[in-house]
């Protein structure tokens, strides 16, 4: 699943990236890299941005750069 299919609210790790665009380098100098954890807090009426809580802190980004970001659900342990 993409990072743009995932469900308000619900942890996830990012496993796979496609690094092919420069906004995506710069989304991953921003901490968005393989193994981080990230949720989808909120997403604009539209649909597009959606609001990530990374690291600790909130980052908007467009829904045409999340589907570059491979994702897996998070176990609830």
């Amino acid at each position: 699943m993409t990072l743009a299919d995932l469900p308000l609210d619900t942890p996830a790790r990012v496993v796979g990236i496609d690094a092919s665009h420069d906004v995506v380098h710069r989304l991953m100098e921003m901490g968005l890299v393989r193994g981080t954890s990230v949720t989808v807090r909120k997403i604009a009426p539209l649909g597009d941005p959606m609001e990530l809580s990374v690291r600790g802190y909130a980052l908007s980004i467009r829904r045409a750069e999340a589907r570059r970001f491979t994702v897996e659900l998070e176990s609830a342990s």
